[in-house]
């Protein structure tokens, strides 16, 4: 049995048998219906907020109480993403305070405070939050599909950001067989050249800033759980208007998804006139299937090494724009919007960037040249958006399913214009509809200024003027309602 002296901060432990069992869960928060470990609470003396310490699963699998340390609980399940965090928690000693209840099994633990004290006396990444970070990090996981468990060595943490090595290495520690397995072993490379001597300090700059971007992503496997298509159908009336066509065809890649619970080989190409929705349509793609996005714009891009970043070899190498994107999105399963992808094909000498994209869009793995890992992408969804058809490759073309998005008529963009746009800005700014009229002369004259423009972008500006000028005579003149007909449009615009 584990002697804890409190006052001395000595430890002595004992070996001890495994009492616990493992168990699967992708769910994103815990409560006391859905613990994330369980103690089996013989003593009865585990409460709401009882305050201890883990003994490490590796060597013993108990919570032993902080004021009665005759107490030992056996730890009964846990869930295999925190497996690892309850064995750093354990090797470290670190004295913690947990949020729990008693259930039918025992006492089910859904929240673990660090309480800011070590047995051992050493300063921890817990004190400044490392803890609640892990804790967040992991429930955003998916479920490890290898349980075994890695007995390391582990150091005291001394600080909260993932730019130090003592947090990486705790960090590594706790995430354990939540992260994909190449990864993994190309992290603990990577740390190695991050500490040792041997190498210059150019190169554990470089290894240290990799590993801070690559631990900054949240890993997920590629299975998604069945989206609901009478509320992706919503979604898409409440966004767009009309393209009947395309809200069908995200409608059969959402029945898909059900059915395989993966994504579909091939992304969405959207090809029309500027102003015609193509980026609405992207981000309403991403709001349904409740996935980060990052934007990724071409036509900026004339070396293919701004995409695939630089190699370390050099001092001011850094990770190419696609890495900076999982980067920014903070997850591995993203819609990738891929702006102006027409303008892919520009290269000036050095090689041309949509071979890039032919890697990124194979679901093959992506490879940055600064990092030198090979990136899982079979959770990337693509959408990209072009004006002309004639200027993208046949080799991108054949990645995408296709649909093009023809401008709106004259019609068409009255009742954009009448039932989504001017509605829209109204409740932006604050006025009701009754304090900003618009006769039917006046939309006709809206929609006329703007026939030889495509797309509604500029119909957009002309609400927020109108708008806005509707505000000023109700604020500065003291007018209840400003009625705009034809002759006050076109004053106004």
């Amino acid at each position: 049995m584990p002697v804890f002296d409190f006052n001395d901060k000595k430890i002595e432990e004992a070996k001890a048998e495994y009492t616990y069992e493992t168990f699967k869960s992708d769910l994103d928060m815990a409560d006391k219906d859905h613990p994330i470990i369980i103690l089996s609470n013989k003593s009865g003396k585990l409460v709401h907020h009882t305050s201890g310490m883990f003994s490490s699963p590796v060597k013993g699998s108990t919570f032993i109480l902080e004021n009665d340390e005759s107490v030992e609980e056996d730890i009964l399940k846990v869930d295999s993403r925190f497996l690892n965090l309850v064995k750093w928690l354990g090797e470290n000693h670190i004295m913690v305070r947990l949020s729990g209840a008693n259930i039918e099994e025992g006492y089910g633990i859904y929240k673990i405070h660090e309480m800011g004290v070590s047995v051992r006396g050493a300063k921890l990444a817990g004190e400044n939050g490392f803890l609640q970070f892990m804790m967040q990090r992991l429930f955003q996981s998916s479920a490890p599909s290898d349980e075994e468990v890695d007995i390391e060595d582990m150091e005291d943490a001394d600080s909260m950001k993932m730019t130090s090595i003592q947090s990486i290495t705790d960090f590594l520690s706790c995430a354990g067989n939540t992260l994909p397995e190449n990864i993994k072993l190309w992290a603990k490379r990577n740390l190695a050249i991050a500490r040792s001597n041997e190498v210059t300090p150019e190169e554990r700059r470089h290894a240290l800033r990799a590993l801070s971007i690559m631990l900054s992503i949240h890993w997920k496997n590629d299975y998604f759980e069945s989206i609901d298509p009478v509320e992706a159908r919503r979604i898409l009336d409440e966004e767009l208007y009309g393209m009947d066509k395309v809200k069908q065809r995200i409608i059969e890649t959402i029945i898909q998804i059900n059915r395989t619970h993966t994504l579909p080989a091939y992304g969405l190409l959207l090809i029309g006139p500027a102003g015609t929705g193509k980026s609405q349509i992207a981000y309403a793609v991403a709001k349904i299937l409740k996935m980060s996005w990052t934007t990724l714009e071409m036509s900026s891009i004339n070396d293919p090494e701004q995409l695939t970043g630089s190699s370390r070899i050099y001092s001011n190498a850094k990770p190419g724009l696609i890495m900076e994107a999982f980067e920014r999105a903070e997850s591995s399963n993203l819609v990738f919007i891929i702006n102006e992808l027409d303008k892919a094909a520009a290269g000036k000498g050095n090689g041309n960037p949509a071979d890039v994209l032919l890697t990124l869009l194979d679901n093959l793995g992506f490879t940055d040249n600064y990092i030198e890992c090979n990136i899982p992408t079979g959770g990337v969804y693509p959408i990209a958006t072009a004006n002309e058809k004639s200027a993208i490759s046949k080799p991108l073309m054949s990645r995408f399913a296709v649909i093009e998005l023809p401008d709106y008529t004259f019609e068409e963009k009255k009742e954009i214009f009448k039932g989504f746009t001017m509605p829209k800005i109204l409740k932006r700014i604050g006025l009701s509809p009754s304090e900003c009229i618009i006769t039917e002369d006046g939309l006709n004259a809206i929609i006329d200024t703007y026939k030889d423009t495509s797309g509604i972008r500029d119909l957009e500006q002309a609400a927020e003027h109108i708008a806005a000028n509707a505000l000023y005579h109700i604020e500065a003149e003291g007018a209840t309602s400003v009625t705009y007909d034809e002759k006050m449009v076109r004053e106004v615009l």
